[in-house]
């Protein structure tokens, strides 16, 4: 599976893509908000505004990721979701997602976005597993996991520390046969 190519894929609000040119101002105009960050285990006190390098730097990240897309709603791009650390002989991987606009969360775009690339990994890339991990704290995350099928496998405990506080890491896990049962 292997030598497959990695599609566009679309969902009623989303394109999930390759990364353009057009999305450094995309990125530069979103910033880096510290609440935002924060869920990706910063600690918002450290939080610097994003520069024009840094934008660039992003975009460039998203361009060499062989199984990465950047979210686009409304015609920018407001983030990114990648499989990554992918086992063919386990036929496994993990999954990051990462929305940047702040106005978006909590509108179920996050879970749009992982039931497509769950589709496509757990069907035509021909993974059987796919692995997520987020801070305790991030229940919105969490529920957005669950909402498409993952269960929570256990908790890495003191895993993050952000500031001067330890968070937990909770480890979610998604099957394909799970998956499938769902959807039908």
């Amino acid at each position: 599976m292997a030598q497959l190519r990695k599609p566009t894929l679309h969902t009623e609000r989303l394109i999930l893509r390759d990364a353009v040119e057009s999305d450094v101002a995309d990125r530069l105009a979103l910033g880096n908000s510290p609440e935002i960050q924060k869920m990706f285990g910063m600690d918002p006190a450290q939080v610097r505004p994003l520069t024009q390098a840094a934008a660039e730097a992003w975009v460039a990240a998203q361009e060499k990721e062989a199984w990465g897309w950047v979210i686009e709603h409304d015609g920018r791009c407001v983030g990114s979701i990648r499989l990554h650390t992918l086992n063919w002989a386990d036929k496994r991987a993990s999954l990051a997602l990462g929305f940047l606009d702040e106005n978006l969360l909590g509108k179920g775009l996050g879970t749009e976005a992982m039931e497509a690339v769950a589709e496509f990994a757990l069907g035509p890339l021909g993974l059987n597993r796919l692995s997520v991990r987020a801070l305790a704290f991030n229940a919105r995350a969490i529920r957005a996991y669950e909402k498409i099928g993952f269960v929570q496998e256990g908790v890495e405990r003191q895993s993050a520390l952000i500031g001067s506080e330890w968070h937990d890491d909770v480890l979610l896990g998604l099957i394909a046969s799970d998956f499938a049962a769902r959807r039908a």
